[in-house]
């Protein structure tokens, strides 16, 4: 910190300016992105371009997309390419997702609902990235709307101000932090690979003889529904909910054993007023595929999830936290067993056909007992390695937010 403190003392020992992001000083151009219309086969299939959608922001560090567009979808659509070392913020988006910010290190496009910022020489992209890091629930506050359904735009961003410290101060700044930011890579790597150990044990335990234990066909033995989206030219689809609607964002964000969503839906949104039941499961089966989540509440999904639940005379048989942890399994194959369209989808009718092993009902409960113990040793914040990460990024914001705290340099000083 005295390093850093010497550089200010001598630098800029008056304050530094703030300016708005839109200023040719922080920025040379600040542009939204578009999606090209998702059924037109030809605009996503065998796709190069790289294509960020809002959700990856989470990733803080974009080393590459999800997705891809092809030149005739890029050609189609107002989305622009931007350089690595582009600032991204996310403009729109329920619960946590509006006000996040990424960096890009390659060059790529965006949808409507991300702000790119290219930055000008005078300021660091990284330097940027971290301070817009510090305004996460300011950059909330000025958004337009109430609660969930606010959102941000380019106006908003561009007349954003933020510290524009001599370069020399920016770039030794961002030294430090990305230093903490290695370290907690380095703990992120220790704790992936304790998840991959974890995944060969959940794979032993999971491992049935099916010839040797009761089985059922999954048409068989469980409902299946698919999820969906209420028409959004309805506003009253989208206000005053009451009912969890589950996104790919919500196992991001909160993990895989939901009991609360990150957007919730009236009922009068809900077809024919039928939840899907609680203590079922969802599976990602189109889009990002190979995920899933047991759900403990009544709730409703988008149309990227089908829910799976044991049929009544099979209720009996199953221990819910043993299907979840066999949706693992279930996970894999349907990775390994996609058609493709405009997005990728799963088999759904070899999903149907799979053959769920039914050992019994002690045994699924011991299991589940087993891989509750492994996976709070790599997913409980609150021992081992994950509280030693939670603890490392609690110091590393205390520092950051430190680091990033500059006097204003008065008006008749500038």
């Amino acid at each position: 910190m005295s390093r850093i403190e010497e550089l200010i003392a001598e630098e800029c020992p008056d304050g530094v300016p703030y300016l708005a992001i839109g200023s040719a000083s922080v920025s040379e151009r600040v542009v939204a992105g578009a999606t090209p219309k998702t059924g037109v086969v030809e605009f996503w299939e065998h796709g190069t371009i790289p294509w960020m959608s809002s959700g990856e922001v989470s990733k803080g560090t974009v080393c590459e997309t999800d997705q891809f567009i092809t030149q005739a979808a890029y050609d189609a659509t107002s989305t622009k390419l931007v350089p690595s070392g582009t600032v991204v913020i996310a403009l729109a988006g329920q619960g946590k997702t509006r006000g996040t910010v990424a960096r890009t290190r390659i060059e790529l496009c965006t949808n409507q609902s991300l702000a790119s910022i290219v930055v000008a020489e005078e300021m660091d992209s990284d330097f940027l990235y971290y301070y817009l890091q510090t305004q996460y629930q300011e950059l909330r506050d000025i958004s337009s709307g109430e609660g969930t359904r606010g959102g941000l735009n380019l106006q908003m961003i561009k007349a954003y101000k933020v510290p524009v410290p001599p370069i020399e101060v920016q770039r030794a700044i961002v030294e430090i932090l990305d230093m903490f930011s290695k370290l907690d890579a380095e703990l992120d790597a220790e704790l992936e690979a304790r998840k991959e150990q974890y995944g060969h044990y959940r794979a032993g335990f999971l491992e049935f003889d099916l010839d040797a234990v009761d089985t059922v066909v999954l048409s068989d033995g469980f409902e299946t529904r698919n999820g969906y989206t209420p028409p959004k030219s309805d506003p009253t689809n989208w206000a005053n909910g009451t009912v969890p609607w589950f996104r790919m964002e919500d196992i991001r964000e909160n993990g895989r054993v939901l009991d609360r969503a990150l957007q919730m839906i009236p009922e009068k949104a809900v077809k024919g007023g039928r939840h899907f039941p609680a203590n079922s499961l969802i599976f990602a089966t189109s889009a990002t595929i190979g995920e899933h989540a047991l759900v403990t509440v009544p709730y409703l999904a988008n149309q990227r999830f089908t829910a799976v639940w044991p049929k009544q005379e099979y209720a009996g048989r199953f221990d819910m936290k043993f299907l979840f942890h066999y949706g693992f399994v279930i996970d894999g194959w349907c990775r390994n067993n996609t058609t493709t369209s405009s997005f990728a989808s799963v088999d759904m009718s070899g999903f149907k056909r799979l053959v769920i092993p039914i050992p019994p009902l002690e045994t699924q409960k011991r299991i589940a007992e087993q891989l509750d113990k492994f996976d709070a040793l790599v997913n409980d914040l609150s021992i081992g390695l994950p509280a030693e990460l939670a603890a490392r990024r609690q110091q590393y914001k205390y520092y950051r937010d430190k680091l990033l705290t500059f006097n204003e340099l008065k008006k008749d000083a500038i």
